[in-house]
């Protein structure tokens, strides 16, 4: 791994308190004109979280408005979406989104998705002003950003959750039943142990409900994260 990437991974972890910062970091580390970080869905809410310039906000702003476009596809298919000539695409996927971003000056536009386990938070923009077309590592770097990214941005909106009983503190990770149900989590999911934990606490913060309760669920086998072929799900037995 280049030692530039890695410096660059390790400054978006230190990101967290200050996500416009984000995007920035991105297209430094990438042969790419802009990029931005959107949330999108019930979850989080859909906004723009961090833009490198106005077009780089313009394309996540169309593409809420419109409902469609690569940003979307990847969040719903939790997979990478590329298009490296867009004014010359005869796919046809994003009609509305082509045609109003049509006169802008993007030549190539790629989205990744942000999730963490089941959790499926929104997408990582890049566009090129020219066509481009990522190598097999700059596409794998990109995911990786947006690995990372998803992290700081599901461990900012827990922190600041005013109230909520599911932004637990160090002794309620200490109970046993969250142990098993990390233990649990972090079996289905093939995640680290602190992105299990997240996904109990993101879930429980999500429904409302404390992460005993949502750990209990997952123990008595009321509630079980899987991976399904269309992306990655959770579902309830």
């Amino acid at each position: 791994m280049p030692d530039s990437f890695s410096a660059a991974m390790n400054r978006l972890a230190s990101l967290e308190q200050r996500p416009e910062d984000l995007a920035r970091e991105i297209a430094d580390s990438l042969p790419v004109s802009g990029a931005a970080i959107s949330t999108m869905g019930d979850f989080l809410g859909t906004e723009t979280v961090s833009a490198t310039d106005r077009q780089a906000a313009r394309i996540d702003e169309l593409q809420f408005d419109l409902g469609e476009g690569p940003c979307w596809d990847a969040m719903k298919s939790a997979l990478p979406v590329f298009e490296p000539d867009l004014k010359n695409s005869t796919a046809g996927v994003w009609p509305a989104f082509s045609e109003a971003i049509r006169e802008d000056e993007v030549g190539a536009i790629f989205a990744f998705p942000l999730f963490v386990g089941p959790l499926k938070l929104g997408s990582l923009d890049l566009y090129s002003i020219t066509p481009l077309t990522l190598s097999t590592l700059q596409s794998h770097q990109s995911s990786a950003f947006a690995t990372v990214v998803s992290r700081v941005i599901l461990r900012r909106a827990l922190s600041s959750a005013d109230g909520s009983d599911s932004v637990e503190s160090n002794e309620r990770f200490s109970r046993r039943t969250i142990h098993q149900a990390t233990g649990m989590v972090l079996a289905q999911l093939d995640l680290p142990p602190d992105e299990a934990r997240l996904v109990i606490q993101a879930h429980a913060f999500a429904l409302g409900k404390s992460m005993q309760e949502i750990a209990e669920d997952i123990v008595e086998r009321r509630l079980n994260f899987s991976v399904s072929d269309n992306g990655i799900e959770e579902r309830n037995e």
